[in-house]
Formats: C-alpha cells, structure tokens, sequence
C-alpha cells in the first residue's frame, strides 16, 4: 500500500496529525468534516437563538436545513474513519479493544460533560441527554462487534437497516420499555421507576447502519486517486438522484394540506428523528460526492477547514460551552441581564422561549462567525499538538 494511503488512513482516526499537511497527504475526509463541524455550530447557535428549527420562512428553513448534513456525516466519516484505521493497525482485536474504549468515552462525555455544557446547570435528577455524541459511542462499541465480518457484510447490513429501519418499530416496541427507546423509538426514557430521566434525541437505527455503511466505504478511500475521485461522485451523485426522484415523486403524489409550504419544502423537510431513508439520502449523497471535490482544494481555505477536521472532539467540547458563554453575553447586552431561560434543559427539553427573546438572523450568524474565530485558535494549537505527539491517548480526544 503506497504512502499516501497510509498517510491518509492516520489522518482520518487520529484527527490533528499534520499541521499543514504532508505532500501527497489525502486531505478531503479532514476538510469534509471540518464543514460538517462548522454547520454543526449554526444549529446549536441557533438552539440559543430561540429560532425555531425549521419552517417558514425560507431564511429560517434553510439555516436549519444546511445542518441535516451534521450527524450523517460524523457517523458516516467516523465508520470510514475505523476502516482505514483498520487497514494500518492489521489487527481486529485492538482496532474492537479501541472502538469499545472510545465508544465508552464518548458516552460518559455526553452524560457529564457535554450535557453540563448544553444547561448549565446540574439538575442531573431531572434531565439527561442522549444526543449524538452519545449516539456515536454506542455505534462505535457495536461497529466493534460487526469488524469482524467481511467488508462487504458489514456494508451490506448497514445498508439494510438504513432501507429497512421501519421494522425496528415493532421490535422496540416488543422489547423492555428503555431498551426499544434506546433502539428506536426515541422519547424520554427512564433506567429503572426511580431512575433519572434521559432525553433520547439519536437512536442506534438507522446510526450504526450509516457508521457501518461508511465502515465499508472506507474501500473505496483505499483505491488510486483518480478512482476514488470516481467512485465517490458516482456514489454520491447516484445517491442523490435516487432521493430527487423518489422525494419528488412522493411530493407530486401527495395533496398538499392547507396551508402546506411549497412543493421544495415539503421534499427537503424529511424525518430526522429517527432519521428516515430519504434523510440520508439527501444529507449523505451530496456528502460522498464532496468527497471527489475536497481532494483537489488546496490553500488557505482548505487548510482551514481541516483544522478542525482533524480535531473532531476537541472542537465539540468546545464549542457547546462557547456558544452558551456568548448567548449570555449577548443576553446580557441586549436585556441588561442573562435570561434565566439561558440555563434551561437544552438542547432537548427547553422552557419555551421567553416573549420577545428571539433573535434576527443576523444577529445568529454574527455570533456564530465570532464562535468559529475563536475555535479557530485552540484548534489549530490542538491539531500542532497531536501532530508533534504519538501518545494513543490522545487519540481519545
């Protein structure tokens, strides 16, 4: 296997190798989820907004709907990620052993760290949070369990559940109450009568079927350039039609209620919770076919954008307690005082939003272009510092 491959597969698990990057170093998987993670902040900027996550206008669809490409995509890249990790280490048993680990780190963070960040406050016994940093450990421990089939399977079955995930509704029904929430059916669960409550917001289905899906993309990432490039817009552009056709027609043929948005809404508004089949379609098609782009970007923004590619965790850590801290300062500017609705259960179970505490649209991308600068710094000297460290503990971050 050349170098470049090699580079490449060291890159995608281990964000923060190189800073810039080596010659000859494949850069799109880093570049391609450095975008994911700066749509992500305009979402949880929004969260803080008080803007509603989706409807009309248009200015307001569309800021929520450029953020549907976020949990596919860490999901997707994640699995490619365990792939080509895979490919350098040779050895199952310690790629299951550090899946298992990372899994496991990921869901303490989310039930500790990330969801104090998300509220600021700490009324563990009332409110807890499954979101998709926790949805992320749970596949990773379970994709430990699929690496051990052919390549092909793996791909095979995270297809199936992707296409047929509508049959985990009757199986998380049959299934003790947490058990099927926790599976499929979403909702706020309780581990035991007197149990803290958790707020399910990401499932296992369809997620572990898209981080296996990408598990077995990791092939084609493998492959000489040209066909990688190749194979990537035909996947992704395929990928994409298929929803255009199917979306389309499921729209036509549907009679619009009263008062219906137009027929481009109602195709781009697909079930994100649990993330129906057209969802992916439409986030991760338009993701792989990227993927052929991003390989040929160089210069200032490309190394920009895989700065915080390669520090994938680091910058969520971040970034949730960030955008909180400047939705307080601008409470505090606007208002004279922090809005106590600021330390609510969010991103899950909020208070309403206070009369006249929303925010313009400018007013949220102003703040999330401030919250992207400042990662910006800590990022870059993270990613230096992963890149002059060979520690493997640092690969849990």
């Amino acid at each position: 296997m050349g170098a470049t491959t090699r580079e490449s597969m060291d890159t995608t698990f281990h964000p923060g190798v190189d800073s810039p990057p080596r010659a000859g170093r494949l850069t799109s998987l880093d570049v391609t989820r450095g975008i994911v993670m700066i749509l992500m902040a305009i979402d949880h900027v929004r969260v803080y907004a008080g803007v509603p996550a989706g409807g009309l206008p248009a200015s307001v669809f569309f800021t929520r709907w450029v953020t549907h490409f976020v949990a596919p995509g860490f999901a997707f890249l994640a699995g490619t990620g365990a792939f080509l990790h895979a490919q350098k280490l040779g050895d199952r048993r310690a790629l299951a052993r550090f899946l298992v680990a990372r899994g496991i780190v990921l869901v303490l963070l989310e039930l500790t760290v990330i969801r104090v960040s998300w509220t600021f406050n700490l009324d563990f016994a009332h409110y807890n949070l499954a979101g998709v940093i926790w949805m992320l450990g749970w596949c990773m421990i379970l994709l430990a369990g699929l690496i051990w089939l052919p390549t092909t399977a793996i791909g095979a079955v995270g297809l199936l559940i992707i296409f047929a995930q509508n049959v985990f509704t009757p199986i998380g029904g049959a299934l003790p109450g947490p058990i099927g929430q926790f599976l499929y059916l979403g909702g706020v669960a309780r581990l035991g009568p007197s149990g803290p409550p958790i707020g399910i917001l990401y499932v296992l289905v369809p997620w572990i079927g898209v981080m296996a899906a990408g598990y077995a993309f990791g092939a084609v990432m493998t492959r000489e350039p040209n066909e990688r490039r190749r194979l990537c817009l035909r996947i992704g552009l395929t990928a994409t039609a298929a929803f255009i056709v199917v979306a389309g027609a499921m729209t036509l043929l549907r009679p619009p209620t009263d008062g219906a948005p137009p027929a481009l809404f109602r195709m781009l508004n697909q079930r994100k919770y649990p993330a129906s089949a057209l969802f992916l379609l439409m986030t991760l098609g338009p993701t792989i076919a990227f993927l052929s782009l991003a390989e040929r970007m160089r210069g200032p923004i490309s190394r920009f954008l895989s700065t915080f590619g390669r520090v994938p965790l680091f910058y969520y850590l971040l970034h949730v307690p960030l955008i909180h801290a400047l939705a307080i300062g601008v409470s505090l500017v606007r208002e004279g005082h922090v809005n106590p609705w600021l330390f609510g259960n969010h991103p899950f179970d909020p208070p309403p939003v206070p009369p006249g505490y929303r925010w313009s649209l400018w007013l949220l991308y102003l703040v999330f272009a401030i919250a992207i600068a400042l990662l910006y710094v800590p990022c870059r000297w993270y990613a230096g510092v992963k890149a002059r460290s060979r520690s493997r503990w640092l690969s849990y971050l």
